[in-house]
């Protein structure tokens, strides 16, 4: 009944779903697109042509990624033509920090390249603009840049202030260290006063001089938001995951509400699209980690604020490879185990069309989900060997998103150096480090045909079986399905998630008592950034 069901509702990624697609999302003025990892071609690609459409057709007016503000301000000048750059791969060259292949690869300069040709000669051009806060120190050059050539006396008082960090050079991480474990006394008056000084000042420095001078405040006023919430961030990082995830989802939902009053006074209707992990867009309050561990996330933040205004999309894959690799270590491709039974993406795998989207508000849809489940979630790290424990997580995914897009086998991000499938090419210099961690352009393939429910039922099941041909039975995992680089050969995976659950932060170890009520199994006490 369950194969049946989404084999009815499922909707195909050809040209018409996707259009859809967008006629679906188009309605909400904030509309969250995910992924399940970051470096899956696929998601990029079909996420790019939804925001395309998204633009051109129904007039939206900002792009906001998980990315670091200052970094996405050189490609946002590129594509409303404020740059010097020749191309949008000169325009991603800021993107220097591990992991670069999150936004240095052709998606997005394939992206960047149509926007910027989509932006000529129009009084409101759409932008692109970072949501993220590690960028600690780029950001006080730019809140200096932007006070030496507007007010010289003021940018000396702001060097005084952002001199506390001298001691740690350009180390978030060296600064939350010394003030969380070493005793140093934090910088936390000196970023929020110059903050409040710098919004005092704001009639002065935008006076009536029009959209460039108010763009250009904008931006200086983010950095130095962004400097006092990452003096923040690296203080708790010391404290416990929980505590910085928090600090940096919230900075993440506060960005897109800044972007969205900056926007109302360019445009008058501030439509936003959001490109980042599944982990930060997906309501937390669906997952083991906000139920549990009192996690919040983008997504949980701004439904909370604007009600009956966002819709969030989810995308699953059950098997393929993915752009990944070791912490700062070069880009790998490394290949997707089976997603495990009892998951969504294992019962996802069973719907007969390979590609496909899903509306989660659908009643249908919704009963077939009805339970929490498994759910895997990679970030810029992928650990095989360890999957069930680093990689899955229990979700109610009606609750978490409203639209699941679902493509069963997916292909790595194909940065601007490749790497050799299997060995260690590297992407352009991974250089400073960070504590979590990608996005793209074509249209969809188009999937074998759907049947219609009922008749199509027989071909339904027919096209399920020239799946598991093509793969394996549902649920067995495909012998060397981890990466070559790192799996050891014969691992198996763990077992479901039924069958374990939670004592101790190192994960799900041993069995668990029948279940009451919903199943809240906890997973791991992974970091971030194996997860999003």
């Amino acid at each position: 009944m369950t194969e049946d069901t989404l084999d009815s509702r499922a909707h195909p990624l050809d040209d018409a779903a996707v259009e859809a697609l967008a006629e679906r999302l188009a309605g909400s003025r904030y509309v969250l697109v995910g992924e399940a990892t970051h470096g899956t071609h696929e998601f990029y690609e079909l996420r790019a042509d939804l925001t395309r459409r998204l633009i051109a057709d129904h007039g939206f007016h900002a792009v906001a990624l998980e990315a670091d503000w200052p970094d996405a301000a050189r490609l946002d000048g590129y594509v409303r033509h404020r740059s010097d750059d020749a191309d949008p791969r000169a325009a991603l060259g800021d993107f220097t920090r591990f992991p670069t292949w999150m936004w240095r690869n052709t998606v997005v300069a394939g992206f960047a390249a149509w926007l910027r040709e989509h932006n000529a000669g129009r009084d409101v051009p759409t932008g692109i603009y970072g949501i993220d806060l590690y960028s600690l120190f780029t950001s006080i050059d730019e809140v200096l840049r932007y006070l030496d050539a507007v007010d010289p006396e003021a940018a000396e008082r702001a060097r005084l202030r952002y001199g506390c960090f001298d001691h740690v050079g350009v180390d978030g991480q060296r600064y939350g260290h010394a003030t969380a474990v070493a005793g140093q006394e934090p910088c936390e008056a000196d970023v929020v006063e110059q903050l409040v000084e710098l919004r005092r000042e704001a009639d002065v420095y935008v006076g009536s001089d029009g959209q460039l001078r108010e763009d250009a405040f904008f931006d200086a006023e983010q950095n130095a938001r962004l400097v006092a919430d990452a003096e923040r961030y690296y203080r708790a990082m010391f404290r416990g995951r929980d505590d910085s995830w928090n600090l940096r989802d919230t900075h993440m939902a506060d960005t897109v509400d800044a972007l969205a009053e900056h926007q109302a006074r360019r445009a008058g209707d501030p439509r936003i699209v959001v490109w980042a992990h599944n982990s930060h867009l997906g309501d937390a309050r669906a997952t083991e980690m906000g139920h549990r561990r009192g996690q919040i996330n983008v997504g949980q933040l701004l439904r909370e604020r604007h009600p009956g205004q966002v819709t969030a999309v989810g995308f699953t894959t059950h098997r393929g490879q993915v752009a990944a690799s070791q912490w700062n270590g070069p880009m790998l491709r490394q290949r997707v185990r089976d997603a495990l039974p009892g998951s969504h993406e294992a019962v996802l795998h069973e719907v007969a069309s390979d590609r496909f989207w899903l509306d989660m508000r659908d009643p249908h849809v919704a009963d077939t989900f009805g339970e929490p489940q498994l759910e895997r979630a990679i970030g810029v790290v992928y650990r095989p060997e360890t999957e069930r424990i680093s990689h899955y997580f229990s979700a109610h995914l009606p609750s978490q998103f409203d639209v699941m897009v679902h493509i069963d086998e997916t292909t790595p991000l194909q940065p601007w150096t490749r790497p050799v499938p299997g060995s260690r090419g590297r992407s352009p210099t991974p250089t400073r480090g960070r504590c979590d961690v990608g996005r793209g352009v074509e249209r969809a393939r188009a999937p074998a045909r759907q049947t219609s429910a009922g008749a199509g039922a027989g071909a339904a099941a027919r096209r399920r079986r020239a799946k598991r041909q093509r793969g394996q039975a549902p649920g067995r995992q495909a012998p060397g399905a981890g990466a070559a680089a790192v799996t050891p050969a014969g691992r198996r995976a763990r077992p479901p998630a039924a069958a374990w659950s939670s004592t101790s932060g190192r994960g799900c170890r041993r069995p668990a008592p029948a279940r009451t009520g919903r199943p809240w199994c906890r997973a791991s006490s992974r970091p971030g950034h194996l997860r999003g």
